[in-house]
């Protein structure tokens, strides 16, 4: 019955000191999880810049942005060009996504003109303070008609399929959604930016492609 009593307690002692070590390695977790709670809670604040661009898990891109009129500060790459349509402080968010060799484009705006139609398109140049800034559409299979004086207006070139359009039109509280999936990729640095236009894009021979007055633009590292 000795030896017995003395297993037991040497069981409850080995129990003991397990526990212990075993709160002691809590405590080790609880510090990193510490240090990994204030990380995140940093990057909310990194990430609140009004145009961003990183790079996406998907191999794509995005961008969100706040818009404002050319020349008034800030050093923004979202600009406005018609108040009326796109006001300062309208914010548009852009997601793309590549996988398999296709890519879809996604965009979604907030604080336009209510219930109104509006293109947007994909488009070669970064934006500046000027609407004509951001060059041609991006197309996959170019134009070789087309000049940097003449846009591509061939149905054959000029189409939903070898450009990215993403027509839609606004809801009565100014917010739209569009998306578009193409089947390719975009060329490195062939495509920095998107740009709202007045209209939805037209079709026919001599005006594919077209969609009037070039309204807003945000820069995207495509």
């Amino acid at each position: 019955m000795f030896v017995r009593r003395d297993n037991t307690l040497a069981r409850r002692l080995t129990l003991t000191a397990g526990a212990a070590a075993i709160a002691l390695v809590a405590a080790g977790c609880g510090s990193d999880g510490s240090s990994d709670t204030a990380t995140e809670t940093a990057s909310p604040t990194a990430a609140s810049s009004p145009v961003t661009s990183p790079a996406a898990e998907s191999g794509g891109a995005d961008a969100t942005g706040t818009f404002r009129a050319p020349g008034s500060g800030g050093g923004q790459a979202a600009f406005t060009y018609d108040e009326a349509a796109v006001p300062a402080g309208a914010t548009i968010a852009v997601d793309t996504e590549d996988e398999g060799g296709s890519t879809t484009v996604t965009i979604d705006a907030e604080g336009l003109q209510p219930d109104r139609d509006f293109g947007a398109h994909v488009h070669t140049k970064p934006c500046g303070p000027q609407p004509s800034d951001s060059g041609p559409h991006y197309q996959n299979e170019q134009d070789p008609a087309a000049t940097p004086d003449a846009a591509s207006t061939d149905p054959a070139y000029a189409n939903p399929e070898n450009e990215v359009w993403l027509d839609f039109t606004t809801d009565g509280s100014g917010a739209g959604h569009a998306s578009s999936t193409v089947d390719w990729e975009f060329r490195d640095g062939g495509a920095q930016s998107l740009v709202l236009h007045a209209k939805h894009t037209m079709t026919g021979p001599g005006e594919a492609g077209s969609a009037g007055d070039r309204l807003a633009c945000i820069d995207v590292d495509f």
